[in-house]
């Protein structure tokens, strides 16, 4: 079984990288389950329900989250449905839902997982409960789940953090892929216990920006210590990654991993 976890889909330019790219990738590759990251997807935070759509239509089957998921209503409604595969982190307070969903696969039933990790950017102080204790009361709820695969996503800043839980999970789970950084790390691997990982997978969106963002608008923020408003980037070269998975379907664990990047002129 083949599983793709994609990275953050960063706006309306995420959006288009994946309409052009996934389609044909997971023909050419033979991806049995597409999972995205969709915290950033519609203008940079949260997702509208049209373009949850549209990603489905391109061929994503699972979402999961991070501390944006909340930011639009609309989405509610998918987040708390159990049949939707929309998910946000379990161990955040505010964010609907129950932070893991499953994915129907033709080979079996896919547990995907979003946790957040304990400091997150200007959300540092949220409150959210301890991310390897939320992780042990999922996969100890769903044991007796029959299950092909369980990915884990966790979104978080520290290194460290993503690194730790990695080795925590290892031989628990199929992958346990990091992101929110927006910049893709070189560690890909398939751990001692058979768990995938990679500390961060990067994004989909603008390459010629700072993270999505044009230079533009972070440049003086930083130069001058002003409050200025992050804007997307729609123009230059765009980039693709994820982390493509190989996965024993009767152990639910990892035979092999590898990052996959593409970088393009629109």
């Amino acid at each position: 079984m083949r599983i793709l976890y994609v990275g953050d889909v960063m706006g309306e330019v995420g959006i288009e990288v994946i309409e052009k790219l996934l389609p044909a990738l997971r023909k050419d590759e033979q991806i049995d389950v597409v999972i995205a990251q969709a915290e950033n997807v519609s203008e940079g935070k949260g997702m509208r329900v049209t373009d949850y759509r549209r990603l489905q239509k391109a061929g994503v089957d699972g979402f999961t989250g991070g501390n944006h998921t909340p930011a639009r209503d609309e989405i509610f409604s998918l987040l708390n449905d159990p049949n939707v595969p929309v998910t946000g982190p379990i161990n955040m307070h505010d964010c609907p839902g129950p932070g893991y969903k499953y994915v129907d696969s033709p080979k079996g039933k896919v547990l995907i997982v979003s946790l957040l990790g304990k400091i997150v950017g200007r959300d540092a102080g949220r409150e959210v409960d301890n991310p390897l204790k939320a992780i042990d009361s999922v996969l100890l709820s769903q044991k007796d789940v029959s299950r092909v695969a369980t990915i884990v996503n966790f979104h978080g800043d520290f290194s460290s953090e993503k690194v730790v839980i990695g080795k925590y999970l290892d031989g628990k789970v199929t992958a346990v892929i990091g992101d929110h950084w927006h910049v893709p790390t070189a560690d890909t691997q398939v751990l001692g216990d058979g768990t995938a990982h990679q500390t961060d997978v990067g994004m989909c969106g603008s390459f010629d920006s700072s993270l999505g963002v044009t230079f533009g608008s972070v440049i003086p923020r930083w130069y001058n210590d002003i409050q200025t408003r992050n804007l997307l980037e729609t123009t230059g070269r765009r980039q693709f990654n994820a982390v493509l998975v190989d996965v024993d379907t009767q152990t639910a664990l990892a035979v092999a991993a590898k990052a996959v990047r593409q970088i393009y002129e629109p």
